[in-house]
């Protein structure tokens, strides 16, 4: 079993930026890759970057790439998304999620970090 931890959200203005975190804890051998996702009011809960744990393999939904950067710390089996240029647009709840080497998909999930960005 895993428990995710997010932390860092809160309510920012248009062209401001956030760094959220991530603490996994319990049985991390066998982590595969760590992910952020988010839910807008509204919406279906929507991919927004994700790592391999091993190495620093990483990609973004195309709406982010250049603003978002997802980054780790494998001794602190922390993970990372710094957001620059927030938009309205990316006021959402976001999920933190892990991906064992046997699942095909995120199996973990955290409780959410509510992000919001005034305009």
């Amino acid at each position: 079993q895993v428990q995710l931890l997010e932390s860092g959200g809160g309510l920012v203005q248009a062209g401001g930026s956030l760094r959220l975190s991530c603490t996994a804890s319990g049985h991390m051998s066998m982590t595969a890759a760590m992910g952020w996702f988010r839910q807008a009011p509204g919406k279906e809960r929507e991919f927004v970057s994700a790592i391999t744990w091993i190495g620093a393999g990483g990609n973004y939904a195309e709406a982010v790439k250049g603003r978002f950067i997802i980054s780790k710390s494998n001794a602190k089996n922390t993970l990372y998304l710094q957001m620059n240029n927030l938009k309205p647009e990316d006021t959402a709840v976001y999920y933190c999620a892990l991906r064992t080497s046997t699942a095909d998909d995120f199996e973990y999930w955290g409780q959410g970090t509510q992000v919001t960005v005034s305009s």
